[in-house]
């Protein structure tokens, strides 16, 4: 049996595995997509790469972890997208004095001006929004990043022995500088896990911030139109987790991830050398969730291997530490992903392929 080039499919060569009404779904999906792009650009400029990847894992339920200089517009990006989307925007600066209560809220005692009877009432923190902008994550102690991490993995927070469900959807992107370490607690990797993509955000082009500097500048400011409301995004995670994935982009995946593991057998010769450990299971999880999500965006059916390698460095480049001799030779995990992806094949002679899925790859 061949193996064609599955980036080349059309929506008509995939697996229709779908319902009907999600094959509707997904067109409608596709032109809000391109709707969110519309309207961010009106404030947006540039940064094409970074709107993609929030989309995409907003859509497939992740969190972000970005990570850039200041001035560069993270935060407007992220209130612009939650009134795309009709969702609660809340920042939250992180400080070194910053406590859990003070970002999940706290209890107070309450008296009742008739009975005169006294109890305890919660009072929510800002963490009970839509859209989550941790600014500068690593400027807070580990404990207040701790209580962070926890709602963002269990989507609820415990006060008092009581656990309060955090509104859905629920989404967090956190921030970082990587030019200041003065006052900082860097995120251990363990951490750092919990994030589906680290996003790198970059100086704009020069036409690009010609742009940002003539309209920032001016009198006249854009309006953005709602194009999603919250139960809307709800219905598209859910319709995220429908589509299929064939057997052998899952392959490539595992291939891929396990590529990482320096103890792993058969890794390529180069990752020895170039790291020192390896990405985990999650990294398999969220390449194929970002497939998904990338796959409905375009209104496609199904996920190809082409999905796959353009999310592999934002999954994978906070899941890998390079070597002292990576480092003291420039090489950083985004070369090392560059590496893997061009030298892991998409298809392998061993890969098993499901009965309903063979005529889309049938020679």
């Amino acid at each position: 049996m061949t193996y064609p080039d599955d980036s080349q499919q059309t929506q008509h060569d995939e697996p229709a595995n779908l319902p009907h009404e999600d094959l509707r779904a997904l067109e409608q999906v596709k032109a809000a997509a391109a709707e969110i792009r519309a309207e961010l650009g009106k404030v947006i400029i540039g940064q094409d790469e970074v709107v993609e990847q929030l989309l995409t894992a907003v859509f497939a339920r992740g969190h972000v972890l970005l990570e850039g200089v200041p001035g560069l517009a993270k935060t407007l990006m992220v209130s612009t997208l939650a009134k795309c989307m009709r969702l609660d925007f809340s920042r939250i600066q992180f400080t070194p004095d910053l406590m859990p209560s003070d970002i999940t809220g706290t209890e107070v005692i309450q008296e009742d001006k008739v009975s005169g009877a006294r109890e305890f009432r919660f009072l929510q923190g800002p963490v009970f929004a839509n859209i989550i902008l941790a600014d500068e994550i690593n400027r807070t102690p580990p404990k207040t990043q701790a209580a962070m991490l926890e709602a963002m993995q269990e989507k609820q927070v415990t006060i008092g022995g009581k656990r309060y469900p955090l509104p859905a959807p629920f989404f967090v992107l956190a921030t970082q500088n990587p030019i200041e370490q003065e006052g900082t607690y860097s995120l251990p990797e363990a951490q750092q896990d919990r994030f589906m993509f680290k996003v790198l955000v970059g100086y704009p082009k020069y036409d690009e911030e010609y742009r940002v500097a003539e309209t920032t500048t001016a009198a006249a400011t854009e309006e953005v139109a709602q194009v999603l409301s919250g139960e809307d995004l709800l219905h598209i995670q859910e319709l995220v987790r429908r589509v299929p994935v064939p057997e052998q982009v899952i392959h490539y995946a595992l291939r891929l991830v396990r590529a990482t593991r320096v103890k792993e057998d058969g890794v390529p010769d180069f990752v020895p050398e170039l790291l020192s450990w390896g990405a985990g299971p999650r990294a398999v999880q969220y390449l194929l969730l970002g497939g998904k999500a990338r796959a409905v965006m375009e209104g496609r059916a199904a996920v190809t291997s082409a999905d796959i390698r353009a999310i592999a460095a934002p999954v994978l480049r906070h899941r890998i530490i390079t070597t002292f001799h990576a480092d003291s030779h420039g090489i950083g995990p985004d070369d090392v992903v560059a590496k893997l992806l061009e030298g892991i094949p998409e298809r392998h002679e061993g890969d098993t392929i499901a009965p309903e899925l063979q005529p889309a790859f049938a020679s």
